[in-house]
């Protein structure tokens, strides 16, 4: 069985090919963030670190800067190692890191730089691939490796959909080209950061100035933005349950989930199969991590998620996690198997799948 252990903060690793919007989309995350404190590993590719400059202002001394060479090429994994070291050491306040790479990096290095790390205070979060939907053709003609990029993404933003005028196209297009990843359509890098990571500090860190303190948002729309409200267009649904999940059954769910669910939050009860612990979920696009965690003391013993998506039929998939309640009333150690595949570092897990 999977040993508890203590918060690690996600490291998510945002790509995309030149002039895509990842540092737009990263500007965003930092002013949206709800409370939680983004720190950031920025990679800009020549001698003049613009993408640094652009978000120091929210970031102050949350940010590295790695400028004048590719992430991946320049930077060997345990440099990469100390700077995430540095942004996850628990005085520094960090809820969640994002490693936005040069246009010019290769994701899957990053991606492996990542879970070669040898600092047990992170885990990795996910590969998000921006896309720039009114150069998409182009980009895919002069760099065709963009077709393997879009097949390792955990989450893909269509982004600047407002200036292709194929949209839908190119929407479809990049679809195709993944291998199950969440597609996301976006403009001006409008991401709800919900779909990335939870947008609300650990407890030990309520009190301590978040970004949202030190920013005037003044409503829900940047200058370029508009007003429209980030979850317009998205679908929740909310699921409790005071029975406890079947492992099995629940993985079932899992691994079948529909195109449009992007996010999967939330704790998940598997009951005599775990009487101690209760399994944090988190899921962004395909890519899915439980983390055990001993039970509040006096806390309610229950099943609470919430999956965010667009298009998605909320009724269908409430009865199918209905359907998932219940199960051995007696502890069976193999029914975990599955669950113990993505719990990171478990003496169980074979690998983490992606």
């Amino acid at each position: 069985m999977a040993k508890s252990r203590g918060p690690q903060v996600p490291v998510v690793v945002l790509a995309g090919f030149l002039g895509s919007g990842k540092t737009t989309l990263l500007n965003h995350l930092l002013h949206r963030s709800g409370g939680s404190r983004i720190g950031a590993v920025v990679n800009d590719f020549g001698s003049i670190e613009i993408d640094a400059m652009a978000v120091a202002g929210a970031l102050g001394d949350s940010t590295v800067s790695l400028g004048n060479g590719c992430l991946c090429c320049a930077v060997d994994a345990s440099e990469l190692d100390t700077y995430l070291a540095r942004l996850a050491a628990p005085a520094a306040g960090i809820d969640v890191i994002v490693i936005e790479a040069s246009g010019l990096a290769e994701p899957q290095e990053l991606v492996r730089m990542v879970l070669a790390s040898e600092q047990p205070e992170i885990v990795y979060g996910g590969l998000v691939e921006v896309v720039d939907a009114a150069e998409f053709d182009d980009t895919r003609a002069r760099h065709p490796e963009i077709d393997r990029h879009l097949a390792l993404a955990d989450l893909v933003v269509v982004n600047k959909l407002d200036r292709a005028p194929e949209a839908d196209r190119v929407l479809a297009l990049v679809r195709s080209l993944t291998d199950g990843a969440a597609v996301l359509p976006a403009t001006y890098g409008r991401v709800d950061p919900e779909f990335l990571f939870d947008c609300r500090p650990s407890e030990e860190r309520v009190g301590q100035l978040s970004f949202d303190d030190l920013h005037d948002h003044g409503g829900h729309g940047g200058p370029d933005e508009g007003s429209g409200h980030l979850h317009s267009g998205y679908d929740t649904l909310s699921f409790v349950s005071d029975v406890p999940m079947d492992p099995r059954a629940l993985m079932r769910f899992l691994d079948s989930r529909p195109e449009g669910l992007y996010r999967i939050k939330g704790y998940v009860d598997f009951g005599a199969h775990d009487p101690g612990n209760r399994y944090a979920v988190h899921a962004v696009g395909r890519f899915l991590r439980f983390h055990p965690e001993p039970w509040p003391p006096g806390a309610d013993r229950l099943t609470q998620l919430v999956l965010i998506g667009t298009g998605i039929d909320a009724d269908a998939l409430a009865k199918e996690l209905d359907a998932c309640r219940g199960g051995e009333a007696e502890s069976d150690e193999q029914a975990m198997w599955g669950v113990l595949r993505y719990v990171p570092g478990s003496e169980d897990e074979p690998g983490t799948p992606w």
